[in-house]
């Protein structure tokens, strides 16, 4: 049997002897490549982080000590040490674990985590709750530099530095978030990792001269004022953290030593360590950018199986046309160019290409900045990030009636990522911000059409929603207005988006069993293109399918209009409710969310039946 195999809580990796630990790293390492080459998952990301997953949960005891991980996708090997091993053939899949930390799954993992930057603030409120309360634990907070591009990290470490609580910071240095870091933080740490040596002496110089007490603090205060004198300190000192580092972040038995030391200091402490992203796996070392997400690949070869034509590939591609008759025209992005499909754009006019970093209110307010100049600025956004800019949105664009396009990417259920990830909520909240345009594309074609249309053909803040991954069977343009599919009047299907595709698959089956219906596809969904839909329904039955939370819904919004003006409808409205949907393929969620083919059939002759 595997060392692997017979580690199952903190005991059991204590027990491990010490020798046997680069072992266990090796097989950990051995373990991800196989299986995530059948599943899919964060791969680069975790191969960096086995030594430094390792320390942590043989420092620390996950179950009673909370380490909390920043953005989350660094956590397979955590997952690994803490029992989960068995769950790795379905991750990221129905019935399997999740790709993040997830407290309903574990107790050893101490908070949820999907998006960056959080991680600090969390873990400081974890410490003054132990303190407060009287608590036995230790904290940690596990960030990494691409996560220090984001500004709610500083609002954590600027708090936790003066905090004065017993916490330790590991800065997990890769010069990496998903691809090469921006911004002045990237520069500083460039300037750190020179440094290594520096920690060697701080080591030794504690494990000798330390364990003389009164020696110790008379040469340690004069050390730090000859130090404050003649050495500029680096950021973290000034916002009051003990700093250690750099230390190499592969070297298990020196970050085991270097995260107790942490620990034991009992005061704000930033462990720097320096990782390779994707090591152990040349592929992802020489690529750690193409193999930060992947879906399942040949472990050989590397070879990842083609994933065909997107909307994001397509939004990219059409921008990048657009830019090249307009000068005006310029995107942005908040560290996320190739999953917005905008690395054709940077190549083509990185002059007016921006990325601002883990930082979408940021990116926001600059393109924002931009508007108000003359300028025609795209911010290219996941939907699940973009609920980060919602004061930008209102505050620095919607009150001034800017002209700002959102790109509104991964809209709808993503699938594996679940519910960290996934875009249903945009539709509630870009409804209530003054001015706004949403144009829901369901097509490639659409999509095109639509881009082009919230930049020449509406003012104010505009956004364009679409999914992650492809079309499907409708590939039509409908254009803005809401679109009649079919002649039928025994019920109407009211579905924006790629919705229609299920609208349609819907519409085959009930028309096999003699049921005539009709699909209203709205292009827009904001303003509310009631009186469109309302007019266009040929039935009083009707059933709104969308894959967003109920409140903002289509449904929603138009049965209180058709109810304030006393239309008599009889409606079913299939969302996501909360909005709160797990993980697994796009298909498996909508049938277990009841907002596939088969309940949209199942809701119209529900209707009908009622009547009889």
């Amino acid at each position: 049997m595997s060392i692997l195999e017979n580690i199952h809580s903190h005991a059991d990796l204590c027990a491990l002897p010490a020798e046997r630990l680069d072992a266990l790293c090796a097989e950990i390492r051995a373990f991800l490549i196989n299986s995530l080459s059948r599943t899919g998952g964060h791969l680069a990301s975790n191969l960096g982080t086995v030594e430094l997953s390792v320390a942590l949960d043989r420092v620390y005891d996950p179950w009673r000590d909370r380490i909390v991980f920043d953005v989350g996708h660094q956590c397979y090997t955590h997952k690994l040490l803490t029992g989960r091993m068995a769950g790795f053939d379905r991750l990221r899949h129905t019935g399997g674990v999740s790709g993040f930390p997830k407290p309903s799954e574990s107790a050893a993992d101490a908070f949820i985590a999907g998006h960056a930057s959080n991680s600090v603030a969390v873990a400081l409120g974890m410490a003054r709750a132990r303190t407060r309360l009287g608590g036995d634990y230790d904290v940690a907070a596990v960030i990494g530099d691409g996560a220090l591009t984001g500004g709610l990290a500083y609002e954590g470490l600027s708090s936790a530095g003066q905090s004065g609580e017993a916490m330790v910071v590991i800065l997990n240095d890769n010069a990496m978030s998903i691809r090469s870091n921006v911004g002045g933080m990237a520069r500083l740490l460039s300037e750190l990792r020179v440094r290594p040596a520096y920690f060697e002496f701080k080591r030794r110089y504690r494990q000798t001269v330390g364990r003389v007490k009164p020696v110790y603090n008379a040469i340690h205060a004069v050390k730090e004022r000859v130090k404050g004198a003649i050495l500029r300190n680096n950021v973290f000192d000034d916002l009051g953290f003990y700093y250690l580092g750099p230390v190499d972040g592969h070297d298990l038995t020196g970050l085991i030593s270097a995260l107790a030391w942490a620990r034991e200091l009992r005061r704000p402490v930033l462990l720097h360590v320096i990782t390779q992203k994707g090591r152990g796996y040349p592929m992802a070392e020489l690529h750690p950018e193409k193999y930060h997400g992947v879906g399942p690949y040949d472990v050989l070869t590397g070879e990842l199986r083609p994933s065909g034509e997107s909307f994001s590939a397509v939004f990219g591609r059409e921008l990048v046309r657009l830019a090249g008759e307009d000068g005006r025209i310029a995107a942005v992005t908040a560290a996320m160019a190739d999953g917005t499909g905008l690395t054709g754009f940077e190549r083509r006019f990185p002059e007016r290409f921006f990325d601002a970093g883990i930082a979408e209110g940021g990116a926001a307010a600059m393109a924002a900045g931009m508007a108000k100049q003359g300028m025609l600025p795209v911010a290219a956004i996941y939907s699940t990030f973009l609920q980060r800019a919602y004061d930008q949105l209102i505050h620095d664009v919607a009150l001034l009636g800017l002209h700002v396009v959102f790109g509104v990417d991964r809209a709808g259920l993503v699938g594996e990522d679940g519910e960290t990830h996934h875009g249903v909520f945009d539709l509630a909240y870009l409804s209530s911000v003054p001015g706004m345009t949403v144009y829901c594309p369901a097509s490639f074609a659409e999509l095109r059409s639509m881009l082009r249309a919230a930049l020449y053909d509406c003012a104010g803040p505009a956004a364009v929603r679409y999914p992650r991954g492809g079309e499907g069977e409708y590939k039509a343009d409908g254009g803005t207005g809401a679109a009649v599919i079919g002649d039928g009047t025994d019920a109407a299907i009211v579905a924006c988006g790629t919705m229609v595709n299920e609208a349609i698959a819907a519409r085959r089956a009930l028309a096999a069993e003699g049921i005539d219906v009709r699909i209203i596809k709205p292009g827009i969904a904001v303003p509310l293109p009631a009186e469109e839909i309302l007019g266009s329904l040929g039935s009083e039955r009707v059933v709104f399918a969308e894959e967003v939370c109920a409140a903002g819904s289509l449904g929603e919004r138009t049965l209180a209009y058709a109810a304030e003006r006393g239309a008599a409808l009889r409606a079913r409205r299939l969302d996501l409710g909360s909005g709160i949907a797990g993980q697994g393929t796009t298909a498996e969620l909508r049938a277990r969310c009841g907002i596939d083919a088969a309940a949209i059939a199942r809701s119209v002759k529900e209707l009908i039946c009622d009547e009889g």
